[in-house]
């Protein structure tokens, strides 16, 4: 299976009405490039303001999951999300003429069929992943429910539904692999108990709902009085319950139907931890509100991993430039050339490697009774793995030379001391411009960062004779 990213080969088009907002509403799928993630879109409003599928947005998890950003909301985003995911997608712009994505029938089936039919294309860049090492949980104690993730190889999820109805029982659904969204789960539709109808059709909260996308669970008498209602709402000379305890407005999919949308609203509402996940999901009665608490503090898990960012290298793999072509890059010589190898090289990123051995000239004089190699040639050092970036990208390196403007939020974690391996990694922030390179980086012995810098440099044509 493919680890590079993927989005849509074209845009594609679905209309409806937004099930809470009553809304019509069309909805552009369109390819974003590597790293955008799902982006939402209002074209409705001015300037085109975005909202990031991303949890920390998350406003209020009643009947569907809404987002809101600077006061621009998108409402019950969860199934389309799910869609996404279960089409294997990491990046889309997701682009409404209203607040909330079309409803269709209340399922992801519709939002797959169209991304589907738009074809599905790998990009450049590789995925990244939450890598879960550790079970984590989250429980919320007035509802019972809870979700738990413990490592897998693969995304996994299952979903336990117990209403304390004899209507529904107790139901479960599970997944092994993302592949089998679309024909396991899908076409798993949304659903509400009468009481709960009742209450949305006298609250006017549920404007644009019909006959077709929601399962109702009949969970208590239905008098003359509520099948008048639900005559009026769906439109319909007349409604009775079938042997299964249902509405007669439509037929089941699968008997544990209400598992698997339950399942599907997982998916959806973990997108917006904003990275694949390898882990198996096990979540017991789960709902908008304790899916998206998981996914806040999965989210802070991926931070948290970002921020060690520790790479993950084999050291005994033949380097990019060994010694030899380090100085035929750069002007600097020992003892105060401060890289010995460049194991990765890309357009926006470089991994260098230093031994740090007694021999070290700077270890005679700083601390010799306490060697320990000191902070500003950690710097040096990372600035000089950067310098690689930059010169391995023209054609002419002899004649350039790159020189420090600025350094910002510097931190020296541990020491380093004779015998390390110091291994750094820097990234550019932004695109070379005109000569200014600004980049990030970080410095590693074993799985520790011990220094961290951004950087600032200017590259300049050296002065001729």
């Amino acid at each position: 299976m493919s680890d590079k990213q993927k989005t849509l080969k074209q845009e594609v088009k679905l209309s409806g009405i937004g099930l809470h907002t009553g809304k019509d509403v069309t909805l552009t799928i369109k390819p974003a490039k590597e790293n955008t993630g799902f982006v939402f879109v209002r074209t409705d409003l001015e300037g085109n303001p975005q909202v990031e599928a991303d949890v920390n947005y998350v406003t209020t998890t009643e009947r569907g999951t809404s987002l809101e950003k600077l006061g621009v909301r998108i409402h019950t985003c969860e199934h389309l999300l799910a869609a996404l995911v279960g089409c294997d997608i990491d990046n889309a712009y997701l682009e409404m003429d209203s607040s909330e994505p079309p409803i269709l029938d209340g399922s992801s089936k519709y939002f797959v069929e169209a991304i589907e039919k738009a074809g599905i294309e790998e990009q450049n860049l590789p995925r990244e992943y939450l890598v879960i090492k550790e079970v984590m949980n989250y429980v919320d104690p007035s509802t019972g429910s809870e979700i738990t993730i413990i490592p897998s190889e693969n995304y996994e999820v299952t979903a336990m539904v117990d209403f304390g109805t004899k209507v529904l029982g107790t139901q479960n659904a599970t997944i092994k692999d993302i592949s089998e969204f679309k024909n396991e789960i899908s076409s798993a539709r949304t659903f509400s108990f009468l009481h709960e109808l009742e209450y949305l059709l006298d609250n006017g909260l549920i404007k644009g709902g019909d006959i077709s996308n929601a399962i109702v669970y009949v969970d208590k008498e239905l008098t003359p009085e509520t099948a008048e209602k639900l005559k009026k709402a769906f439109n319909k000379d007349d409604v009775s319950i079938r042997p299964n305890g249902i509405l007669d407005n439509l037929t089941l999919n699968y008997p544990n139907e209400a598992a698997r949308h339950k399942l599907l609203d997982v998916i959806g509402d973990l997108a917006l931890v904003g990275v694949k996940i390898k882990g198996k999901v096990i979540a017991t009665k789960p709902g908008h509100f304790v899916n998206t608490q998981f996914a806040k503090k999965l989210n802070r898990q991926w931070k948290l991993q970002k921020k060690k960012n520790v790479p993950d290298f084999n050291l005994s793999k033949e380097p990019v430039f060994d010694i030899n072509g380090i100085m035929k890059l750069m002007p600097h010589r020992p003892p105060f050339l401060l890289i010995d190898k460049i194991l990765e090289l890309s357009e926006s990123h470089v991994v260098g490697l230093k031994n740090v051995t007694m021999n070290e000239p700077f270890f005679v004089g700083h601390f010799p009774k306490e060697p320990v190699m000191p902070g500003v040639l950690q710097v040096e050092a990372l600035a000089q793995t950067g310098g690689i970036l930059v010169l391995a990208n023209v054609p002419d390196p002899e004649n350039y030379s790159t020189y420090f403007i600025k350094i910002d939020n510097v931190k020296f974690k541990k020491k380093v001391v004779p015998g390390d391996t110091l291994i750094f990694k820097i990234e550019l922030i932004e695109p070379i411009r005109r000569g200014i390179v600004h980049m990030q980086g970080y410095g590693y012995v074993g799985d520790s960062v011990v220094v961290e810098a951004e950087l600032m440099a200017q590259v300049a044509k050296n002065k001729t004779e």
